[in-house]
């Protein structure tokens, strides 16, 4: 019995004439509308979610893109447009004002903590500290991470309770969990 193995002979064709072979694509996540690219950072794929373009105003305002841009890693707590909806009216444009930098970028870096905590490792800290965790953001001040039934939960200082809507969307410089809820330091 002869076996034909055109795959590596196929292959070396290719190489010759210097052409790229993909053998995998990136696992994206849908995010308002967008594929998310884990081999983008937060900043290049969030400009594209038409969910995120209030999130993406604000965070150019309090001129946070570079530091969103860097290595990281960072986990990022992401507002959709619906979730800036739910404060009082007017209060975004506020925040926006040049004059109202610090306190946006306060409320900003609230929404980030240092590292990269997929869900699992959120779960497996609310599990470890027998159903609450207690997490600092990049601002200072913690966020209290807990589980309702399956959904993950984040309660601000306010108390303002957020539920994480769309988990694990990974980027080259950490993750964002999109939230339903602005946090509130």
């Amino acid at each position: 019995m002869k076996r034909i193995f055109l795959i590596p002979v196929f292959a070396m064709a290719l190489m010759a004439a210097n052409t790229t072979i993909t053998y995998a694509q990136e696992m994206t996540v849908m995010v308002g509308g967008a594929a998310m690219y884990p081999s983008k950072n937060i900043v290049e794929n969030a400009v594209n979610s038409k969910d995120h373009t209030t999130l993406v105003a604000a965070v150019k305002a309090a001129g946070l893109v570079e530091t969103l841009q860097s290595a990281g890693p960072f986990t990022v707590f992401a507002p959709t447009n619906a979730a800036f909806d739910k404060l009082p009216k007017g209060t975004v444009g506020n925040l926006v004002m040049p004059e109202n930098k610090a306190t946006l970028t306060s409320i900003l870096t609230y929404h980030v903590i240092a590292g990269n905590f997929d869900a699992k490792a959120l779960m497996d800290k609310i599990k470890m500290g027998n159903g609450k965790a207690m997490l600092k953001t990049v601002n200072g001040e913690e966020l209290t991470f807990m589980m309702k039934g399956k959904s993950l939960m984040i309660k601000d200082a306010k108390g303002n309770v957020a539920k994480v809507t769309i988990k694990d969307v990974h980027q080259k410089n950490g993750v964002i969990h999109v939230i339903d809820t602005v946090l509130m330091p």
